[in-house]
């Protein structure tokens, strides 16, 4: 008898596709496992059982009729919620879109359907993905399935704790300034945010238009590959107009070697503070494991990214004030009754249909925007923008990929960091990445030696050169995870899910 979390997304999808078992079997399988491992974890918000067996009810149907099955024919997959599917609700967490149902479905959802990816439901996530820890959810916080009196990161922290709990195989996040990354560091998976512009972003509710983007996590990185795959598939979405025509095989160089390729060391990155020494051991290491496959290590320098907090911390609030405009109770959303005119109505539907951190950003992205106040931070802020993506230019004249910490430490305590500051500055070695629109991707290195919670490196390498990434960090997983892939957290493993 297999257990789910055994198994990766091409064993699932061959598996299925030879009739070891079928897709019904591995979705109620995927069921189990969340029915016996969420009331602990909590990395669901809905659990869309109804439209998994109908999804896999159609490709057994497929199989049966020697149809040829999709890549991900039979995988279990979970979608962050602020990602349309229709027959859900997409609530991005939030008690202003609480009763929302989905009237469509979003590309990239879509598009890990029609590779015959089976749905099982909507994941946790920091409201409208304000936030690096899960705990500004309005509905409840999600644990961290390595120690569940720990955060799992944010704010995609439900789809990282439901592949790090074994309950789905794969699992799609949003990233707009380390959200996909920072939580797989923390739930030791993988996590990938690819170049803006190379996932479609329709269908995805925004947050910064110029800085999120859609990517996958898994306990490996073939799974990761894999649903790049499916997510690039179709080319260009003429839905989005950011959207780019990636004409990549991600699987296809995914195990070459990298002797004579180079690494690129940002040496004040490894001295940053709030570093903590076991994450720079762990990437240090992860230095020597790329060296002693042949890899030359280079120092780079990247002289404005301290200043890439700041940035971002002026331009999102700015596109999220934006953004959350059309969010006002008269439409749709959460609507406060009984007021005498529709000023107040209004008002008091944002108030009371908006949390604290929601609110905290719209009202910095309002006064940013003022007359007066633009011209003193908001272009200066985009000017910086320029120069810290004309420097991530010149670091890959010399490399071809930078390697760096993921965050900057190992899972938190619940309520443990309640200056908001503190909880931005979680996000320090990714929002640069945001900043200048490359890819990056999150890679487990095993647990730490003082906290024996898991530690992640980062890889970010140049725009459009995502296959590139997934080989440095499948060189990475070589030496880390030599049986291929993270385990499932302990507490977990073999919780249910098993396929007869």
């Amino acid at each position: 008898m297999a257990c789910l979390d055994q198994l990766s997304a091409a064993q699932i999808a061959a598996g299925v596709a030879a009739g070891d078992f079928s897709a019904t079997e591995v979705a109620r399988a995927s069921l189990d496992a969340i029915e016996r491992r969420d009331g602990e974890v909590q990395a669901f918000l809905q659990v869309s059982a109804d439209l998994a067996l109908a999804a896999a009810e159609t490709t057994d149907k497929a199989r049966a009729a020697g149809e040829a099955l999709g890549p991900l024919a039979g995988v279990p997959v979970a979608f962050k919620d602020n990602m349309h599917l229709v027959g859900t609700r997409t609530t991005c967490a939030s008690r202003m879109l609480e009763n929302y149902e989905s009237t469509f479905t979003a590309t990239c959802v879509q598009r890990m359907l029609d590779a015959g990816a089976t749905p099982m439901g909507k994941t946790n996530m920091d409201e409208f993905a304000f936030g690096s820890s899960t705990e500004s959810s309005a509905f409840h916080p999600t644990a961290n399935p390595w120690d569940t009196g720990r955060v799992p990161g944010g704010s995609s922290g439900g789809s990282a704790a439901a592949v790090a709990a074994g309950e789905v195989t794969v699992s799609l996040g949003s990233d707009t300034g380390g959200s996909i990354r920072q939580p797989a560091s923390l739930c030791g998976v993988v996590g990938m945010k690819p170049t803006y512009g190379a996932v479609s972003r329709y269908g995805v509710v925004a947050f910064g238009s110029s800085l999120d983007q859609v990517g996958p996590f898994g306990r490996r990185v073939e799974d990761v590959a894999l649903a790049m795959n499916a997510l690039a598939a179709g080319g260009r979405d003429p839905w989005d107009s950011t959207s780019q025509p990636v004409a990549v095989d991600f699987l296809a160089h995914l195990n070459d070697p990298i002797e004579g390729r180079r690494v690129g060391i940002v040496p004040a990155l490894m001295d940053a503070a709030g570093l903590t020494q076991e994450v720079r051991d762990a990437v240090s290491a992860a230095a020597k494991a790329l060296a002693d496959q042949g890899a030359e290590l280079v120092e780079v320098d990247l002289p404005n990214i301290a200043s890439a907090i700041a940035a971002y911390y002026v331009i999102a609030p700015c596109e999220a004030f934006s953004n959350l405009a059309r969010f006002d109770g008269v439409r749709y959303g959460y609507q406060e009754q009984g007021c005498a005119t529709l000023a107040e109505q209004t008002s008091l539907s944002r108030a009371h249909g908006f949390g604290e951190e929601a609110k905290r950003r719209q009202m910095l992205g309002a006064y940013l925007l003022s007359s007066g106040t633009y011209d003193k931070y908001y272009y200066p802020a985009q000017q910086v923008r320029t120069l810290i993506t004309a420097d991530y230019a010149r670091a890959y004249e010399q490399c071809d990929v930078i390697l760096m910490p993921a965050a900057p430490r190992t899972a938190f305590k619940f309520g443990e960091l309640s200056d908001p500051t503190q909880m931005y500055a979680s996000d320090m070695f990714t929002i640069s990445n945001n900043i200048a629109g490359n890819g990056g991707i999150s890679v487990p290195l095993g647990l730490g030696a003082e906290s024996g919670l898991p530690v992640s490196a980062q890889l970010q390498g140049p725009a459009f050169a995502d296959a590139s990434l997934l080989t440095f960090a499948r060189a990475i997983e070589r030496s880390f995870s030599p049986d291929g892939g993270a385990p499932v957290a302990p507490a977990f493993a073999g919780k249910g899910g098993e396929l007869a």
